[in-house]
């Protein structure tokens, strides 16, 4: 048993626990996940961030959800974990970070962060699924995680837990399960954007990978140009950036704000 620093973090709404194993202390990272995150018992968060060495970039992020399991990347975890190396002097300001997804880019501008994401894969349009007996007409995108995203006239009247419980675990995303967005167009160039996230198993005030995937799907849906500014159920803003190259999307940002809340310190881990 031993005590764990840590550094509680939040982006939009996504808040995370980010613990430095670049000495490779901490064996059991799932079972962390799930004492760490309970937030009736222990810290409380959506997820853990852990820094480790990474021989092709300036440091691996890996990215574990409340139920333990592991996440290939996260968008607003990744602004997150971005802004805690530029301030334990891990990476300078401009950095690349290695992820299960792959590497990505990542620069730091005061608290304003801006990640380049994996280019999307995996496009699939407007295809239906049934839920409830009811048909549901989605698009899917791979962001760095799958995402299905839903098109809706009311996104304060959506059962989002209920919905996107079903959307995540059908069968059309076996056997890895998906994360289930649901958009309302807010704008010319704007979305609002409601997420229930795989591993966390509930609605989040905010995903990075999500809102990409819906500012993309739109872009495509209602001839959206980049930047695409996302309106999150914090109340905070994202913007995504891209560029549209013969039907493909390349160059995809996500940018927002983060900040780090407060170091402590976890006993008996």
């Amino acid at each position: 048993m031993r005590d764990l620093k840590f550094t509680k973090s939040v982006a939009t709404g996504n808040d995370f626990m980010i613990v430095d194993n670049r000495s490779n202390l901490i064996k059991n990272l799932p079972a962390l996940a799930r004492k760490a995150c309970d937030r009736k018992r222990s810290i409380g968060a959506d997820g853990i961030l852990v820094v480790e060495n990474s021989k092709k970039c300036d440091f691996k992020m890996r990215v574990f959800n409340s139920d333990g399991s592991e996440a290939q990347m996260c968008g607003n975890g990744s602004r997150c974990v971005a802004l805690y190396a530029v301030t334990k002097k891990i990476a300078k300001k401009d950095m690349t970070i290695d992820t299960l997804a792959g590497p990505i880019k990542v620069s730091v501008n005061g608290s304003l962060v801006k990640v380049m994401l994996t280019e999307p894969r995996d496009i699939r349009w407007n295809f239906c699924l049934m839920i409830h007996k009811c048909p549901y007409k989605l698009s899917f995108v791979n962001t760095g995680v799958p995402h299905v995203v839903h098109f809706v006239e009311d996104i304060e009247k959506v059962d989002v837990k209920n919905i996107g419980s079903h959307l995540r675990s059908h069968g059309e995303f076996a056997p890895e399960g998906t994360n289930a967005d649901f958009v309302q167009i807010a704008g010319k160039n704007s979305i609002k954007v409601r997420t229930y996230e795989r591993g966390v198993e509930d609605e989040t005030l905010a995903c990075g990978t999500g809102s990409v995937a819906g500012a993309l799907i739109s872009a495509e849906a209602e001839g959206m140009t980049s930047p695409v500014t996302v309106h999150t159920q914090s109340g905070e803003k994202l913007k995504v950036y891209f560029r549209k190259i013969d039907g493909d999307f390349k160059n995809v940002y996500l940018e927002g704000y983060a900040k780090l809340v407060y170091e402590g310190v976890m006993r008996d881990v």
